[in-house]
This record gives structure tokens, sequence and C-alpha cells, in this order.
């Protein structure tokens, strides 16, 4: 007699086959899926916080000479390591009002006077604020500036950004600049005449 239960056997078997293939083939499309939504969970984001807490300058060895009262000074290396130049055009602290100061030969005698036009940084380069030099001048202490005190100045820049760097109070002698007259300002207390060529703070 003919064996009637092989037809049976055999298509149960492909119909077995048949759903363990589709079975695979769903896995395998459910892996992909749920590798590609756990990845941005696994990217790190960028790092934005590294470029915004960078200053657009960098200040060296920023100082402010003392003073009881009256006028002061904050000098430093100001450097520039961007691909365009830079231009400081205003600064303030909380213990006075401050402006930027060039020093000139006026009448045969050093004096100094606003910077107009602001305090440019070149690109890829340095430029001190020094005494007998360009200088941050505070210019009526509410306060006085004694030895070892901190200040905080910030800068604006002409794109209208601003920076702030704290500054170290040093006693200090030398660049005993006078005001060019009529620029509204009188003599830093007990100095006057020609600056001195010191250019150091004392330690």
């Amino acid at each position: 007699m003919p064996n009637l239960r092989a037809p049976r056997r055999s298509r149960r078997t492909k119909a077995l086959l048949t759903a363990l293939v589709a079975a695979a083939a769903i896995a395998g499309c459910g892996s992909p899926d749920s590798t590609s939504t756990a990845a941005p969970d696994q990217t790190p984001s960028p790092s934005v916080s590294a470029s915004a807490a960078a200053g657009v300058l960098t200040v060296r060895d920023p100082w402010v000479k003392a003073a009881d009262q009256g006028m002061t000074a904050a000098f430093g290396t100001l450097v520039n390591d961007g691909d365009t130049d830079v231009t400081i055009t205003g600064a303030a602290t909380d213990v006075s009002p401050m402006e930027l100061h060039e020093m000139t030969m006026k009448d045969g005698t050093m004096v100094m006077q606003a910077k107009q036009g602001g305090i440019v940084v070149r690109a890829k380069s340095s430029h001190a604020l020094e005494p007998g030099g360009e200088h941050l001048m505070l210019m009526n202490l509410r306060q006085p500036v004694r030895p070892g005190d901190e200040l905080a100045v910030t800068l604006t820049f002409a794109d209208g950004r601003t920076q702030t760097f704290t500054a170290v109070a040093k006693p200090f002698t030398g660049a005993q600049e006078s005001y060019a007259p009529g620029h509204g300002a009188t003599p830093m207390p007990g100095t006057s005449g020609t600056p001195r060529a010191a250019t150091s703070p004392a330690s």
C-alpha cells in the first residue's frame, strides 16, 4: 500500500522551516534598529563649554599699581592666538571708572591721554600694557587698592564680546606720568614729570 503520511510530514516540515526563517528575519531586522536608537546616547555631545570658557585674549602677568586714593593703572601682556586682530574698546572694574590710555610726547614732556580707537592686539602676536606705555587707567578709586588685593577687570572688544581677568595689586614707584593738559584729569597723587624707565612692580 502507498504511504499516505509522507506528504503530510513533508508539508509540516516545510511549514516549520518557513516559520523559523521568518522569525530569524524579524530578529535580524530588529537588531540594527536597537543599535541605531542607542547610538546617539553613546555618542558624546560636542564640548561647547571649552570654547565658551576660552577668552578672546590670554592675559599674562596682570597686575595693578597699589594706591590709597586718586588714580592708578592696570598692566599685563595681552596675547592674541587668533587669526584676526582684536581691538579693546573699553575696560571696567568695581573699584573705579576705567579708561584706555597711552603715553605720548607733548611740548617735550611725556604725558598720558585716552587711547583713540582702542588698543589693538594683532593676530598671532602679543601686546604689552606697561608703565610708560599703553595701560588700563583706574580713574577715581572708590576705595584703597592695597598690595595683595585682587581686582576683577572686564575688557570690552570692538565686536561686542567681553572678557574678565583678575589682576593682583603690587607696590610700584616707577612710571610717574602726568596727564596732558585739557584731558579732564589731574596727575596721579604724588607723581609728576617724565616717566621713569622702570617697567616692573616691586616683588
